[in-house]
């Protein structure tokens, strides 16, 4: 739930603080005002794009804070414990975001920075914001499918409809691509096979190369290695002037001091140390000379071989180090051609299995989808007929796709049909629904989908444009209802809709020193009786408006 909400330098605003209650929360007033804009200061913080135009003019940034709780919204809460963003015991989220003049953006949750695709994912979760324009999504076909399965909570079936179509299609590609290895020109297999037939020859190891180019380097070192060898093992230990003998008369004079002074013990003990070592590594260099193996015809042997590996690479054109996998490479490809035959039909065996699991699936998702679509077309006719149409009918059609291939969410085409008169059969809604009752069939959707899902905060944007008397009445009572059980905030122009709000703000503009403000003030019960008059067209003060207005919110209470 949406606890409070901190704008600076957003559009219109210069900087404003909100607290926001649970339930039914109603935004009103003039066009212009701003309402817009706390839409956008929403949008902002649950990730949607940012624009630098929302930038106030004359400012370098704009900002917006809002802070939530998710106690009611698990989905958030594990989102941010397996993120490591949510304190143990806490059910505070903190979201900042910060848009710059130029156009780059910062967002922070709980304090620690979060790319825009985390802040979307968080977003979702805690808040779904639904406008005027999204009704005209109705009548695309994948959005109609995707509402009744968010009605029916089909999530686990179209993953598992989804996972077999993946498997059945990887089968597919691998029958492909081997009926086109079995439709090479033979010459080309025939290539492959002398390719192979000269690696063979050349019978490389994995870790032949490695160690070649380790031989030839001692080999083509040999004069080296034996002289200067030989001349360090002579420095440590070999006459009068080596460092073993040098130590020799370093630890004598030492062990004649420490009678006289206990202090140099320690240099003789490190001396004599370092004598025993400088000997191990003189008889260390000794033994590794006399073990070294430099003949010459070795030398000869060793780099004939690798001129014939490194020749062979050329021709392959790759490095004389992957010309190993290369030859592992070329056997797997000429296996796979001889075998072809036989492994097509060890593929066409397991499409046949993939594409009756990927089948079962379906059929799965295509009954709970039939079963799902009466509920929702039932929920919706009852609230649409609430909605000024007595007479109308929704129907959910689900029916074969008629595609050969398979497709992640199914073999279904769902439809939306309707009918607004008696004795007209239902049609599809792209084709029959006017403006109007589209707007109506939308709100009557979105109200049956949220009542079981959805995030914990719904934000309706307008939503009840076009509408107005004993229907606009029906609005308020059904999105009152709807906020019983969600968060919901609803911008509105209607009074039969603003009177159900158990919370109210008034949005207004002013006008100071050149520069425009919004400012937004809840709604105390004089000053909703005058907006709610000025809603209905009068003046605020007196008349038969204030008269209607107080009749509306008492009303309203009655209702509840």
């Amino acid at each position: 739930m949406l606890r409070s909400l901190h704008i600076r330098n957003l559009a219109i605003i210069d900087e404003l603080s909100l607290d926001w209650s649970s339930g039914f929360t109603v935004l009103t007033g003039e066009t212009g005002a701003g309402k817009s804009i706390l839409i956008d200061a929403l949008g902002l913080v649950i990730g949607l794009r940012a624009d630098a135009t929302l930038v106030r003019a004359g400012s370098e940034r704009a900002e917006v804070s809002a802070e939530f709780s998710v106690n009611d919204c698990a989905d958030a809460a594990a989102w941010l414990a397996e993120r490591e963003l949510l304190e143990a015991g806490s059910d505070d989220c903190t979201i900042r975001r910060i848009v710059h003049a130029e156009g780059r953006t910062r967002a922070f949750v709980n304090g620690s920075p979060v790319s825009a695709t985390e802040l979307r994912e968080l977003g979702e979760r805690l808040v779904e914001i639904f406008g005027q324009g999204d009704s005209r999504s109705l009548l695309l076909g994948d959005a109609q499918r995707q509402a009744l399965d968010d009605a029916g909570r089909h999530a686990e079936l179209l993953a598992a409809v989804a996972a077999a179509a993946q498997a059945l299609q990887r089968i597919e590609r691998d029958i492909e691509q081997l009926r086109s290895a079995q439709s090479r020109d033979p010459a080309q297999v025939e290539y492959l096979r002398f390719q192979l037939q000269e690696l063979d020859a050349l019978s490389l190891t994995a870790d032949e190369l490695p160690e070649l180019d380790a031989e030839h380097r001692r080999l083509a070192n040999a004069g080296r290695l034996l002289d200067e060898g030989n001349g360090a093992q002579l420095l440590l230990y070999g006459d009068e002037v080596s460092v073993y003998d040098q130590l020799s008369r370093a630890l004598s004079s030492l062990h004649s001091l420490v009678p006289l002074h206990e202090g140099f013990a320690e240099a003789e003990t490190l001396t004599a140390g370092a004598q025993a070592q400088v000997r191990e590594a003189a008889d260390s260099l000794r033994r590794l000379i006399e073990r070294l193996d430099l003949d010459p015809e070795r030398l000869a042997i060793v780099e004939s071989r690798l001129t014939a590996i490194h020749d062979l690479a050329r021709k392959h054109r790759v490095r004389a180090d992957e010309l190993f996998a290369r030859h592992e490479e070329l056997q797997s490809e000429l296996a796979v051609l001889e075998d072809a035959g036989a492994a097509l039909g060890r593929l066409e065996a397991q499409r046949k299995t993939a594409l009756v699991s990927y089948m079962t699936a379906a059929a799965t998702l295509t009954a709970a989808r039939r079963k799902a679509s009466i509920v929702l077309a039932k929920a919706v006719t009852a609230r649409v007929r609430e909605l000024g149409m007595p007479n109308a009918e929704f129907v959910v059609a689900v029916e074969p796709l008629g595609r050969e291939k398979p497709t992640s969410h199914g073999v279904d085409l769902v439809r939306f049909d309707f009918s607004a008169n008696p004795g007209q059969p239902p049609r599809p809604l792209s084709k029959v629904a006017s403006g109007g009752e589209l707007s109506r069939i939308s709100l009557a959707l979105q109200v049956s989908l949220l009542s079981e899902a959805g995030a914990a905060t719904q934000i309706f944007d307008e939503v009840d444009a076009g509408i107005g008397g004993v229907t606009a009445d029906v609005v308020g009572r059904q999105l009152r209802a709807l906020g019983a059980r969600r968060q919901v905030l609803c911008v509105t122009h209607l009074a039969q809709v603003a009177a159900r709000g158990l919370d109210h703000f008034g949005i207004a503009k002013s006008v100071r020193d050149g520069n425009t403000y919004t400012r937004v003030q809840r709604l105390d019960a004089p000053a909703r009786v005058s907006e709610l008059s000025r809603m209905l067209g009068g003046d605020g003060s007196s008349g038969s408006t204030v008269t209607l207005a107080k009749e509306l919110l008492g009303q309203a209470a009655t209702d509840a």
